[in-house]
């Protein structure tokens, strides 16, 4: 004869039940393209934990620059990339091109 689960072996079952389905979302790659000296899309929403590839299809290298903060060289033809750590909305731009301009917008996940 099987007895009913006791109130704290309940408990850890639930408590199981809502670890397992609280998991981290998974980080996503956001692609940023620049080519003809523009960052497209011009404005990229993120979240912390999250990488922004720059894709640079342009025969020169360019930046992706915070004044004050991070600065990422992106040689030609090449990509590279930042993971975001923290939270907050940044204006960027190429410091070789500072015609160039891109805004990122990292919210908490």
């Amino acid at each position: 004869m099987r007895t009913a689960p006791t109130a704290s072996k309940r408990h850890l079952w639930i408590a199981l039940a809502l670890t397992i389905g609280a998991a981290p979302a998974k980080a996503n790659t956001i692609e940023v393209t620049i080519e003809k000296l523009v960052f497209s899309p011009a404005s990229t929403e993120a979240k912390v934990g999250d990488t922004i590839e720059w894709v640079n299809k342009d025969v020169f290298a360019h930046t992706a620059t915070v004044k004050g903060g991070w600065e990422v060289m992106i040689p030609p033809k090449k990509a590279a990339s930042l993971t975001l750590k923290t939270a907050g909305s940044v204006d960027y731009f190429c410091r070789f091109h500072p015609n160039m301009k891109g805004h990122l917008t990292v919210t908490s996940p």
